[in-house]
């Protein structure tokens, strides 16, 4: 039997657990600081960080292509080229298809939106309301006069947001062109990063960026499958109730459901817009009970538990990480913070893999005991305990 280590009195046995509480809560909180160091790191350079990331989804993306072609004797410059440049021709056709049914869908959707507003004003001017069309016109000047008065603040508000566009229009560029690179040069860099520390901590490094290489894949296939039911199911409703455009519509919120909460709330917004404008304001509160009943079953049902089993996260845990990256930093923080939480994940359990891996079980018979867990040493240092 092992033998448990005794003390003179409870004082020494108290002052030895407080010593070590102490220990162990200095070694968090130095802990702590270095993470929020890390973080604070990561929002300086966000500039930077941001295109890495994006670029790091889309290699997901391209690199299955790319490593076919590559398989069948291309170079790996050639077929990332490809694989980039089929990939942005799809997106644009994608959006010239989407483009070009809304814009011969237009004149309906105006002759619809004449006669909804020809109703509306046959309908104020009639009980409750009881507006003449002198009073119609007075409420028109006075909102074309509020407009006016907040032109200033319009104004920074638009050039604010072409500032924000123009941001993201550069990110996105970025981001293309290091996936470019990523596809091209990825497979040399896990060799690289291996000779450069080491072989011993290169083994590690490389075994982890492999898992969450991994992991980023599976995130990428669990959002295309929830935006894929998103716009299954509104392109449905769309259908059922007569709505124009709905094909558009379905793969306007196919691409949406990849930009969290803009995406998805412009994507609603537009349906409900078009049904108001096309068939009414019945069909309009349908189409927004649908589009809402479908948003959140897919953001607080079916993309936790799908994500949860693609990344091996528990569906609490996806969602508590959403709302944690939303508060915190907003789209992106939505966007990212799963992926994020998944990569730190695989890092937690490939320790407890190691840890699992280098830990001696004490045998029954041993009369030797390992206090270095109690006392603070170093692992491996033991020592006899007398009764």
């Amino acid at each position: 039997m092992e033998r448990e280590r005794r003390w003179a009195d409870k004082g020494e046995a108290i002052g030895h657990g407080v010593s070590w509480l102490a220990r162990w809560s200095l070694r968090v909180a130095l802990a702590a600081l270095g993470f929020w160091m890390v973080f604070w790191i990561i929002g300086k350079i966000w500039v930077v960080v941001m295109p890495v990331l994006l670029g790091l989804l889309i290699t997901t993306v391209l690199w299955p292509p790319a490593r076919w072609l590559m398989s069948k004797g291309l170079n790996s410059a050639l077929s990332a080229t490809i694989v980039l440049v089929v990939g942005l021709v799809v997106l644009g056709g994608v959006i010239a298809a989407i483009s070009t049914s809304i814009a011969s869908g237009v004149p309906e959707i105006a002759k619809s939106a004449t006669e909804a507003v020809q109703q509306a004003q046959k309908w104020a001017s009639g009980p409750p309301l009881n507006l003449a069309d002198t009073d119609l016109d007075r409420l028109i000047a006075q909102g074309v006069e509020q407009v006016k008065s907040s032109i200033g603040s319009i104004a920074s508000g638009l050039l604010t947001g072409a500032g924000a566009v123009t941001s993201g229009v550069v990110t996105g560029l970025v981001a293309l062109l290091l996936a470019f690179f990523f596809v091209k040069d990825g497979m040399r860099f896990t060799p690289w990063l291996r000779g450069l520390i080491g072989e011993r901590a290169g083994g590690h490094v490389t075994t982890v960026l492999e898992r969450i290489w991994v992991t980023l894949g599976s995130f990428i296939r669990s959002q295309a499958v929830v935006s894929l039911i998103d716009a299954v199911f509104i392109g449905l409703g769309l259908v059922i109730l007569g709505v124009p455009l709905a094909i558009p519509l379905a793969a306007l919120t196919f691409l949406g459901g990849f930009i969290p909460i803009v995406g998805a709330f412009i994507a609603g917004a537009l349906a409900v817009l078009v049904a108001l404008v096309s068939n009414g304001l019945t069909t309009a509160i349908i189409m927004l009970i649908i589009v809402i009943v479908v948003q959140q079953v897919e953001g607080n049902v079916l993309q936790p538990i799908l994500q949860s089993r693609g990344l091996r996260l528990h569906a609490a845990v996806v969602l508590l990480v959403v709302t944690a990256g939303t508060s915190l930093y907003g789209i992106a923080g939505a966007f990212f913070s799963v992926p994020v939480a998944a990569a730190v994940a695989v890092v937690l359990r490939y320790l407890g893999e190691v840890i699992e891996a280098r830990s001696v079980p004490v045998m029954d018979s041993a009369p030797v005991m390992d206090t270095s867990q109690v006392d603070g040493d170093e692992p491996g240092k033991t020592e006899r305990s007398a009764e």
